[in-house]
């Protein structure tokens, strides 16, 4: 690890002890979410901004498979500024789940501001930073310290998040099978992170690769929306996410022997997915998998599909990083970003 970029790095590999503690979170909450009634709203609503935004989209997916009730997925600059489009019409009562790192971002808590100003329901905040403006806004609020971070792209704390929001789903399901596989996350990770350590470098050192497009679907596209924008903000290479099937659907076109297609593979959809990464490869696209089984990357997690989302991100992660590294940038402070964004709204 260069000296000079330390964060990034350490926050990758030791995000697994921050996964532990959002089910810990999660669960001296439990009481408190059992007592929601869900059929009370007319939609689980999760926002959030940039990589947040992508953690909704996973989140929304999964929620609304976990407990049959419809869940969706905005940014929080569009429930902001287009809120017709947004909740439903007359005595219509959402619950928002709106999930932010620093708790300070001026869109997320402008929109929370709003919603409760204009009275549409109930509020469950997560993020890291318990003296945050956002962690006292709901009417539940999960914090997860141990995801606070030094550097400007999120890696440990979006994966702390995400824990928490798939932990949350499973309280709101009552799936306590679910919610007690979630304890077996952090030693896979640990073990991915030690066995795919190698793996992530020499992709991520591949001089010959010029673009990248991450393939997910159903709760894996949000999660392929956020290793995609990794790859983007770390190394300003080019990248796009795609779900699967679509990636047909035009951007193929795009493939040569200089592009790389990674895929979040599936259990239920593998059939279909495979032939999409199968077809790629005989366009002349590399290849890299991951999965629970049978892939370059192999989860061997033994837990269920629903719990394991974030066993794709750990590899991807360090894959970006180490590109950064070789291409002479700072994994730690990404070519104009900065950690936080605050507006005049």
């Amino acid at each position: 690890m260069p000296a000079e970029t330390p964060f990034t790095y350490n926050e990758i590999v030791t995000q697994p002890a921050a996964w532990a503690e959002a089910v810990t979170v999660v669960r001296a909450q439990a009481g408190a979410l059992k007592a929601l009634r869900l059929a009370d709203y007319r939609q689980l609503l999760f926002t959030g901004c940039g990589s947040t935004y992508y953690l909704a989209l996973a989140a929304a997916a999964l929620t609304q498979s976990l407990t049959g009730h419809i869940a969706r997925a905005l940014p929080a600059s569009e429930l902001l500024l287009y809120p017709d489009g947004a909740y439903p019409g007359a005595g219509g009562v959402s619950l928002l789940i709106s999930v932010s790192r620093s708790g300070t971002t001026t869109e997320t808590l402008r929109a929370v501001e709003a919603f409760r100003r204009q009275r549409r329901g109930q509020v469950i905040t997560v993020s890291n930073y318990p003296e945050a403006p956002l962690a006292s806004m709901g009417d539940l609020n999960l914090v997860i310290p141990a995801g606070r971070e030094a550097s400007v792209a999120q890696t440990r704390s979006f994966a702390s998040m995400y824990v928490a929001c798939v932990a949350l789903a499973a309280v709101l399901a009552g799936d306590e099978v679910q919610l007690n596989a979630l304890a077996g996350l952090q030693p896979v990770g640990e073990r991915l992170l030690r066995d795919y350590a190698g793996l992530a470098q020499e992709w991520g050192a591949d001089d010959r690769l010029d673009q990248f497009f991450f393939l997910g679907s159903g709760p894996r596209y949000g999660l392929a929306c956020e290793a995609s924008l990794k790859m983007k903000e770390m190394t300003l290479s080019v990248s796009e996410p795609f779900h699967f099937l679509e990636f047909r659907h035009g951007p193929m076109s795009m493939i040569t022997p200089q592009t790389a297609v990674v895929g979040l593979l599936s259990e239920a959809a593998r059939k279909h997915e495979e032939a999409v990464l199968h077809q790629m490869r005989e366009l002349g696209g590399r290849i890299l998998s991951l999965a629970e089984s049978g892939a370059d990357v192999a989860f061997h997690s033994g837990l269920p599909e629903t719990a394991r989302g974030v066993l794709y991100l750990p590899v991807l992660q360090l894959m970006a990083y180490y590109r950064a590294v070789k291409r002479g940038l700072d994994p730690d402070r990404p070519h104009n970003l900065s950690k936080v964004i605050e507006l005049d709204l």
